[in-house]
């Protein structure tokens, strides 16, 4: 098995450039080429895309509004009353005339 040169004696040729470095001097660029310390950039955020999240679409505990006027609702065989603070609304709406022929 063939070892590997180390040390001084070690060079490489930029993948960019093609200067000559010292070995260990060297970096690898994000996009797999080796490149002297001078020439190294890194990768630019941009093109690491964001993961798409889905948005919200409903409330956690969804509470009825306290101010609106209480009603009664039944489901299946359960009737549910209206909570016991309920107010009272009275509203006219001018005069009604009924005739019979």
């Amino acid at each position: 098995m063939s070892k590997y040169a180390t040390g001084k004696w070690a060079y490489g040729i930029s993948d960019r450039s093609g200067f000559r470095y010292r070995l260990h001097d060297m970096r690898k660029e994000w996009n797999g080429l080796l490149v002297g310390k001078d020439e190294w950039e890194a990768k630019h955020p941009q093109l690491e895309p964001l993961r798409a999240r889905p948005d919200a679409q409903a409330l956690r505990n969804p509470r009825p509004d306290s101010e609106a006027g209480a009603v009664s609702v039944s489901v299946g065989d359960n009737i549910f009353p209206a909570p016991q603070n309920k107010t009272n609304t009275i509203g006219y709406v001018g005069q009604v005339t009924v005739v019979i022929s």
